[in-house]
């Protein structure tokens, strides 16, 4: 192949992934016309980077604002960010997530993601589908907890977590946004911790 055409390969092939936001899935490259070689010339050129097994990103575009969590939303698109990577992103913890807590449908294998580390949690009925909120984190769609479903997660979860991270996503939770009770206590009674929740709830809010 001559120099000239793998130039144009490449050029064609670019302007594939930009129309994708810059992000792409070996196999979505493929469907749309990237040769297998070409993916992997561009790689070796240093014009892709690959995120993870089978998923590419333009090596030239602005850093990504939360790779870890764009990856496994890309990867397991099924999921949905919980507990601490959930408080996390809310900004009601101080904690540092060192794995990306996930939620998935009971019954569900056990995704198989090697980077980001993954705590996977098995959740079903409305404890799973409900509280979902869809962010766009440079351009990908991200599904994760609202900050009350997650604050009723925690409380369910509170003995994997910790409780003082717990009262403290609470603490901050009542400094940082606007506290909604009925809403608290309708997740509560999804998860089913609503004798355990009341407490905190009357002493903090």
């Amino acid at each position: 192949m001559s120099h000239r055409t793998t130039n144009n390969k490449f050029y064609s092939a670019i302007s594939i992934f930009r129309r994708n936001c810059g992000i792409l899935k070996s196999g979505e490259a493929l469907d749309q016309g990237i040769h297998r070689r070409t993916l992997y010339a561009m790689r070796e050129a240093g014009i892709v980077e690959r995120m993870e097994r089978g998923l590419y990103r333009l090596a030239d575009l602005p850093p990504l604002s939360d790779p870890d969590l764009i990856t496994v939303a890309l990867k397991v698109p099924q999921c949905v960010v919980c507990l601490i990577s959930a408080l996390h992103f809310h900004d009601i913890t101080t904690q540092i997530p060192h794995v990306v807590s996930i939620a998935i449908k009971r019954g569900t294998e056990r995704p198989r993601l090697k980077c980001p580390p993954i705590q996977p949690y098995w959740f079903s009925g409305e404890a799973f589908t409900t509280g979902v909120e869809q962010h766009s984190i440079d351009h990908t769609t991200v599904q994760i907890y609202s900050v009350e479903k997650t604050l009723a997660d925690c409380f369910k979860f509170r003995n994997r977590i910790g409780m003082d991270t717990v009262r403290e996503a609470l603490t901050l939770y009542r400094e940082r946004k606007k506290p909604n009770p009925r809403k608290l206590m309708q997740f509560a009674k999804i998860c089913r911790v609503e004798n355990v929740m009341r407490p905190y709830l009357e002493a903090q809010l």
